[in-house]
Formats: structure tokens, sequence, C-alpha cells
């Protein structure tokens, strides 16, 4: 009998039901098999065999079962047994089992008790109940055996895991092991060279290196006390303020700012206050950290202390270089070198971040500083700003083009945006614009005001009170700059009365352009004097001829008649005396005797376009007829309400004869009408050659305009109405409303079909053209638009209805000659005065007989007869007038229906 070891393995499968298994248990031949219940106590002799017995057990739901029992003896001893019974082919084979290849071939065989299948049939169905609870158990720890294997599953995954890095460890290590025993194997073999070179000197001698690093050490610890020492300070020093704060603050009951919020807020001043502040924190943290770190690095390391600065240096640069260092202390103190160096970095990256951007938005809304010199400023924003911008940039061109600087309280992209859409040519000329206020001395001082040649000061569009209170102030901001002024400042002005403070504030430096006294003459005058309106607009503008003042030395001592035909390619007006202190004297006498230091006044294309040659001989000759002005009453109409009008009906006092009519239509009522008036300053009592008639009415309503004898007037004046003003594009729909109307009127009630017909004729205008006939009626009376949009002017133009004068577009002409030379003001103030010359077109048949041929010379000297200069002419078949004409000296044949232009004295 043997002796072995019982194992017992249970495993649970699915099954077939209890009939089909009591049905496979009849029919199976289990002989020589070892039943369940006879394992413990039958005396067995296997020979490592490995035997399954199946069992069907049906559970609670007839659902079968299969449980099978394996088990495993080892015999020590024993005779081979016979062979099993071959097992039908229809049992379950297993793996591993007898039943794997054949399932009744056995390598071993033992005794077997026979054993009767009935009997085994019953032990088994009186334990299907014990069974059913074992299958339970069963399932239990077949769970707990799946977790034992995730267990060990995963110790072994952490086994594996430090096996692998301590191999990995001692793989480096040997490594490092034989690159030093390379170096050594180096060190020796350059031993053996020195030797045999006959220097002494032994990598290898201990006593030297101890020597050497025994100070050294004693220097790295000190170091390395150092760093950590300074490192503490700034977390000490907080330390020690929170307890002084929290003292001072138990101590005192008085509510006082603790000692950090002082610190605290006088950090916060320096860094808000000084602009160099936070640049200067951020060098002294970088030395900071690369000192210490330098220090720490040098206690930990066996390099000098300039080698661990520079690595320091290099560790704060790059965050990436102390991936080479070696051992625990350099590691931790590289890291912590390069910890700070990401955060200065990060600052640094921040604070040239800001700057950029704060300088992208500076130059952006315009803040940054324009250094330039000898360049015109223009401060303040007006409709009248691109008229000005084109005068300028025409009289830059000959000098190869300028610098104008516009300085207005807008934003710069937006005032950038807009000159961009002028449409003109700058020739050369840079427009620079800055945003900022004229009244603070910063934002003047960021233009440059100091070296500026000429000041422009615009008035704002809207109360003239207002914008003139405003031109003062920037006027005493201009006088308080601490550099001074290189330039002369020009003032545009709304009101003729706030011009004399003005002149008060500034003194000499200021020049005076009243832009609503000035259109309102030049309206006066242009009306009395058809034609005369283009004659300006030539004169002031640079793009055809101007007004220049230059001394020539080589003029002295001449007559001022003989001066007048000394330039071929201008003409002189006037003289700058110096016994008159530098006044400027326009249409001087013809005996009038150049002085030393005198300048001479020419009308010309520009200022080095003329120059004088040798007197020429020119015949006077006499003159027709003498001067006869008829001095016959006139009736003019003022078409709406302008702010200045008191003045003009001053000036047309002056200007009309005695018995002269002034109507006014406009929509003031009468009694508040006179009350203005005499509010103005005008004094109705003492007006000696006009008498004023009211009406009131709207201007733009054809029922009232027709209550008026618009036929019988020999000038109608529209002006721009007080109402609309301050909209350029309103007041000029109602002007150009009044004009259309007024024609039209006139047009129905004028005789003009026999020249409407003769016209048909010449092809001037078609049979029934309502433009045709407005053109027969403005020869009748002259109607003088106001126009301040220069795109009405074109329209103005194409219909050749009306004589107009564009006043914003002048106005800029005159601001413009002032600011280019200051000394035009007087010349053009004397021109617009009610006093002394001024600007007349006359018949030709007062200088020539019809069909004479005579030269311009000659025509100029005739007129010196009666003290006038004429300037130029407009032939009678031409709508424009030629100013400064060239080839003065060439004969030609004249007419008696063409005009000249004049300069002569009022009449």
């Amino acid at each position: 009998m043997g002796f072995g070891c019982l194992c017992l393995n249970i495993g649970i499968h699915q099954g077939p039901r209890q009939r089909q298994r009591e049905e496979n248990l009849r029919n199976w031949n289990w002989e020589g098999t070892i039943d369940v219940d006879m394992i413990p106590d039958e005396e067995v002799i296997l020979d490592e065999e490995m035997i399954d017995v199946y069992m069907l057990l049906d559970d609670e739901k007839d659902q079968g079962c299969l449980v099978y029992v394996t088990v495993e003896r080892r015999i020590k001893m024993g005779p081979p047994v016979s062979a099993f019974r071959q097992v039908p082919s229809h049992a379950p084979p297993r793996a591993g089992s007898l039943a794997s290849t054949s399932y009744g071939e056995v390598k071993y065989a033992g005794y077997r008790r026979r054993s009767s299948f009935t009997r085994r049939l019953e032990r088994s169905r009186e334990q299907e109940v014990e069974v059913k609870d074992g299958v339970k158990e069963g399932v239990e720890k077949c769970e707990g055996e799946g977790a034992r294997v995730r267990f060990r599953w995963r110790v072994a995954f952490l086994v594996a895991v430090v096996i692998m890095t301590v191999s990995s460890l001692l793989h480096k290590n040997i490594s490092l092991r034989n690159q030093a025993d390379e170096l050594q194997a180096q060190i020796t073999k350059l031993n053996g060279r020195l030797q045999a070179c006959n220097i002494p000197m032994d990598f290898d001698d201990p006593n030297s290196e101890e020597s050497v690093n025994f100070p050294n050490k004693s220097l790295k610890s000190i170091a390395l006390a150092v760093s950590i020492t300074l490192l503490s300070i700034p977390f000490i020093f907080l330390k020690y303020v929170e307890y002084i704060s929290k003292t001072r603050s138990t101590d005192n009951s008085k509510e006082e700012a603790s000692l950090n919020k002082q610190l605290a807020y006088k950090v916060d001043v320096f860094l808000s206050v000084r602009p160099y502040s936070k640049p200067l924190a951020l060098l002294v943290a970088t030395l900071l950290l690369i000192g210490v770190g330098g220090l720490a690095l040098f206690g930990v390391t066996d390099d000098s202390l300039a080698d661990c600065l520079w690595l320091s240096w290099t560790y704060v640069a790059d965050s990436g270089n102390h991936a080479n260092s070696e051992g625990v202390g350099p590691r931790l103190v590289s890291v912590s070198i390069s910890f700070g160096g990401m955060l200065i970095f990060a600052m640094m990256l921040g604070l040239v971040t800001d700057a950029i951007s704060e300088k992208f938005d500076s130059l952006r809304k315009g803040k940054s500083e324009v250094v330039k010199k000898d360049h015109t400023l223009i401060l303040g924003w007006s409709d009248k700003l691109g008229s000005l911008l084109n005068q300028l940039a025409i009289a830059n061109e000959s000098m190869g083009g300028g610098i104008v600087v516009v300085m207005a309280e807008r934003d710069k992209e937006e005032m950038e945006s807009d000159i961009a859409k002028m449409e003109f040519d700058f020739r050369q000329t840079s427009v620079i614009c800055r945003s900022g206020s004229p009244l603070i001395l910063a934002d003047l001082k960021k233009v440059s005001v100091s070296k500026a040649r000429a000041i422009i000061v615009l008035a704002e569009d809207g109360n003239a009170d207002q914008s003139d209170a405003r031109a003062l102030r920037t006027v005493l901001s201009l006088t308080g700059v601490k550099d001074g002024l290189r330039g002369h400042i020009v003032v545009e002005l709304g009101d003729l009365d706030n011009e004399v403070l003005v002149k008060l504030v500034g003194g000499d430096l200021v020049e005076t352009v009243v832009a609503h006294d000035v259109i309102g003459r030049l309206m006066i005058q242009c009306a009395r004097q058809p034609g005369l309106a283009q004659v300006w607009e030539d004169i002031l503008g640079f793009e055809n001829c101007e007004f220049y003042i230059k001394r020539w030395p080589q003029l002295d001592g001449m007559l001022f008649e003989d001066v007048l035909i000394s330039f071929p390619d201008a003409i002189p007006c006037g003289i700058k005396s110096v016994s008159c202190g530098g006044k400027i004297i326009l249409n001087p006498d013809e005996s009038y005797v150049l002085q030393e230091g005198d300048e001479v006044l020419v009308i010309a294309e520009d200022d080095d376009t003329y120059s004088p040659v040798a007197l020429p001989t020119v015949w006077k000759g006499t003159l027709p007829k003498a001067l006869f002005v008829p001095n016959s009453m006139e009736k003019i109409l003022l078409c709406g309400w302008r702010r200045d009008i008191e003045d003009m009906i001053m000036v047309l006092d002056a200007f009309l004869a005695p018995g002269s009519e002034l109507w006014m239509f406009n929509e003031v009522i009468e009694g508040v009408r006179e009350q203005k008036l005499i509010d103005g300053g005008l004094d109705i009592e003492r007006l000696m050659n006009i008498t004023l008639v009211h009406r009131e009415g709207n201007a733009v309503i054809r029922r009232q305009l027709e209550s008026l004898p618009l036929e019988s007037f020999d000038s109608i004046l529209i002006l721009a109405d007080e109402s609309v003003e301050d909209s350029a594009i309103q007041a000029d729909s109602r002007s150009l409303a009044t004009l259309l109307l007024i024609r039209d009127i006139q047009a129905k009630r004028l005789p003009y079909r026999e020249a409407k017909a003769s016209h048909g004729r010449n092809g001037s205008f078609s049979q029934g053209s309502w433009i045709g006939e407005m053109q027969q009626a403005s020869d009748k009376s002259v109607i003088i638009s106001e126009i301040l949009d220069p795109r009405t002017k074109n329209l103005l133009s194409m219909s050749r209805i009306s004589d107009y004068v564009l006043s914003n577009e002048l106005v800029s002409m005159a601001l413009a000659m002032v600011a280019e030379d200051r000394q035009i003001n007087d010349v053009l103030e004397e021109l617009f005065a009610e006093e002394g010359n001024e600007m007349h077109i006359r018949q030709a048949d007062l200088y020539i007989e019809e069909g004479e041929e005579l030269s311009f010379y000659e025509i100029l000297l005739r007129a010196r007869q009666r003290r006038e200069i004429v300037i130029g002419y407009r032939s009678g078949n031409v709508e424009k007038a030629v100013i400064n004409p060239p080839e003065k000296m060439k004969k030609r044949r004249w007419s008696v229906k063409d005009v000249f232009v004049v300069i002569a004295e009022k009449e």
C-alpha cells in the first residue's frame, strides 16, 4: 500500500439538465474510476495520475452544473496496475488530463476496487443538496481567487519596475566607472608624456589635492552659509516688520497705518512714479539671483567662484542648462536657480511687452513727440482745414515740400483718415497728426511749438463767442511757452469785436484774420463790382499769383514809376518803407524814391520766379478821357441774417451814394431786428447814404419772395443765415434754394424773350432753357451767394447763374498767406477796409481807344496818371481775368469791351 498526497480541485461548468445527467451517468462506463466519497477511505495506489470525476448536479431552477473533481496523488511505491477501460467518446475531455489524447489510455495503472454504479448514483442523489451549497461556495472562492490573481500581477509589475530601475542605475554606475577608468588611463598616458618631456607634474598625488582642497573646503562652506543667509534675510525682515506692526497696533489706540502698509505704500509709489523703477528692480533681482546662486554652486561643487557665477548666469538665462548637473546638492541648487530665472525672464517679457504695447498705443493715439523745426503748426479742427492744407502744400512746393503738424482734440486715426480722403495733391508736403489740447503746455511742447515757423489757430465750428474765447485761451497758452516762440501766431476769429482783446494778449506775435468780417466786406465789393470774386481767388490762393515782399538793392534810388516796369514777371504794388518804420505803403506816389533798406511788394507767381531787369523804354501816352464815376443811387437786398450784419451796413453806408436803399429780408421780427442792430453798435440815426427797408419772411418760400420787387434790385446778397451757419451743408442748401427761386422769379418778370432769341441764334442756350432765362436775368442784377462748402462751388460754376463767394476757401487762403508771411496781413486789411486802397474793375475805355495797339506796360503807365496800378485784365469774350500777364512788352489790339483790374484808392 502506498503513501501519497491527495489534492482536490473543484470547478464549475454549465451542464445539461438532470434527466440528461442521469442518462449520461447510466451510459458511461465508470469501472476503474474513483468516486468522491471513496477518496478518504479507500486505499488506492496510483502512479502520478490525474483522475477527473464529473458529476451533474441540478440547481433550484433545474439548471445543470458540471462539477469536476480532480484528484492528484503522488505515489511513492506500488506495482503498476492495468490501464483503465476506455470511456465513451462523448465524455467531456479536459486539457492536461488523461482524456486529452485517448480517454481510455493510461500510462500508469494500480489497484482499483469495483463499485456498483447504482450505489454511487444513490449516494450522489443524497449529496445533491450539499453540492448545491458547495457550488455557491465555489463561485465565491473563484471570485476571491481572481482578486488574488490580479493582486499578484500588480505586485509582479511593481517588482519588474523596481528591478528595471535598479538595473539601469547599476548600468549607469558601471558606465560611469568605466568612464572614470578611461580618464584615469588618459591621465596616466599624459603623465608619461610629461615625464618624457622632463616636466614634473603628478595628477595622482593625493597630498597635493588635499593641500589644494583644504582651504577651498572652508571657503565653499562659508559661501554656502552666506547664500543661505542672504536668502533668509528677506523672510526675517518681513516677519520682523509684521511683528513691529502688530506691537504698534496693540500699543496705540489711534488709527494709524501699520509699518508693513507704509512700506508697501512707499514701494507702490516708487514703482508707479519712477519710470525706471521696474527695470531697475528687475536688474537688481537678476544680479541677486546670479550672485546668491553662484555662491550656492560654489559651496556644493568643485568649480571656482568665477565659473560658478558664470554657470549661475547660464541657469538664469536658459532653464534647460541644469540638466547636466550631477549630485544631489548641485542639482538642487541648479533647479532653484533655473526656477528663479524663469520667473525673472517672465517678468522681463511682461515689461518688454508692456513697453512695446504702450509705445504702439502712444503712436496710434498720437502721443509721441514731434521732433521737427521750421514746420507749420495748426491748432484745432474745422471745415477750413482741407483748403488750408491744400494752400500750404502749394506754397511749400517750391521748397520741395514741407512739414505741417495738426494737433486737435480728436483721435489721431480719425484725423489721418479724414485727411486721406481729401481730394488734392500734397506735393511732397508731410502732414503729421497729434492728439492733444492746445490749452495744455505739455501737449504744445509735444508738437515742438517753440520751433515752429508759424502757428495757425483755427476757429471752432459753432458759436462765435465761445470759439473766440477758446482762441484767446490758446494764445495765452502759447505766450506762456517757457522756451519762447520762434514763429508768429495766426488766429482766426469769428467776431470783429474780439480782435482787440486777442491782440492785447498776444502782442506783436499775433496776426488776426476775422473770417466773418473778411467775407462780409468781400461780398460787398463783389456785389458792386461783378467778377471781383474770381480775382480775389487768384490773388489769395497760391495756385496762381500772390503777394510777395523782397528787398532788391539794385533798385535803391529809383522812382516807383520806374520800378513798375522793371519786373517782366511781376507787378509791383507797394513799398515797405524803412523811413515809415517798416510800414507797407500800398500804391505809393509815382514820385516815391526807393531808399536803402526798402522792400518791394509785388504780385508774382512764386517768390523765385521774378527779378528786376534793366529799365526798358516804354511810351507813356495820355489817357483818352477823364475818370468819371457816376454817383447814382443803388438798391440792394440782403437775404438772411448774419452775426455781423451791422458791420456790413456801415460799410455799405460808406460805399453807396446818398439816397440808396438797403432792403433786409429775413425771419427776425422787425422790433427784435432793430434792437439787435443797436446792440451790435449800429446807430441807425447816423446812416448818411442808405435807408433801411425791413421785410419779414422766409427766403426759401416762393410766395414770400414774390412779395419783393426782385427785378428792381441792382445787387442781391444771399447770406449764410445765422440759424444754420453751424452746418455748411444746410447753409449752402438754403442759399442755393434762395438763389434758384430769385432767378426764376426774375426770369418771369424781366423782358428776356428778345435776348433769349438772339442767344438761341448764337447757340449759347436753347430756346425754352430755364438756365438761359436765369442767365438773362443775371445780366440785369448781380447776386452774390455766400457758400461754405467747396462742393457747392462746382454746381454754381456750371450753371453760371450767380457770382459767388466761397467763404471757407477764401478764409483758408488768407490764413495760409499770413502764415507764410505775416506782413501780407497788413495788405489784406487795407484792401478790405473802408478806407485806403481796394480792388476795382475798370472799363477799358478809360485807358485805351477802340482798336488801339498797346503793350501792357504802356497801359500800366497810363493808369499811373490816375495813381492806379493795373494788375490784370479780362477780355470781353473771356470769363476769367488774367492777373500778372506775361510778355508785358508785347503789343496787342485792345477792345473797349475789355476790363482791367486795378488797385486804386476808394472813391
